[in-house]
């Protein structure tokens, strides 16, 4: 039986990562409506990871005999000036990510839950990668200067990107 401690730690964190879901959703209609869908179609994904993401934590939480509690979603910013500036509201936003999954490792540090440790090991990893990639984006953007041909060929590359849910392997 997991303790309740943790139990508040992770139905926050699964609301994080539903908060994540619907920023990426909005980051998704903000390049839909300035026709970037290559764009589009990458924050689509990426929120789609963010609720298996949630939907493992909630799995967990169950599964320790722990109760989820949702709670609401806050709003999500809905404008950018350019990609430029949503991919480094994106990397703020994993650096914040990573923040919570490392607070929630030390959680279970601290209680002592060698498998909730073992739970988390997987999206500190996880979080290594989200921040690599999304770091990559912005240096292309920066190496583009956010505009031009470019630019539209980062767009088109972003196309070929495909939901895998990396949660179930």
């Amino acid at each position: 039986m997991i303790n309740e401690r943790l139990v508040e730690a992770l139905n926050e964190q699964i609301n994080a990562e539903l908060y994540s879901s619907y920023l990426y959703l909005s980051m998704c209609a903000y390049f839909s409506a300035e026709g970037f869908s290559g764009m589009a179609n990458w924050m689509k994904i990426q929120a789609q990871e963010e609720v298996s993401h949630a939907n493992k934590f909630f799995d967990y939480v169950n599964e320790r005999g722990g109760r989820v509690t949702l709670k609401p979603i806050e709003g999500v910013p809905t404008e950018w000036e350019d990609a430029q500036d949503v991919f480094r509201a994106v990397r703020e936003h994993e650096s914040k990510v990573t923040g919570l999954v490392n607070n929630l490792m030390d959680i279970a540090i601290a209680e002592n839950d060698h498998a909730t440790k073992s739970f988390l090991q997987w999206f500190v990893d996880e979080q290594v990668e989200e921040e690599a990639s999304v770091q990559e984006i912005c240096d292309n953007l920066k190496l583009i200067n956010g505009n031009g041909h470019g630019l539209l060929m980062l767009d088109r590359e972003m196309k070929s990107r495909v939901f895998v849910d990396s949660t179930q392997g």
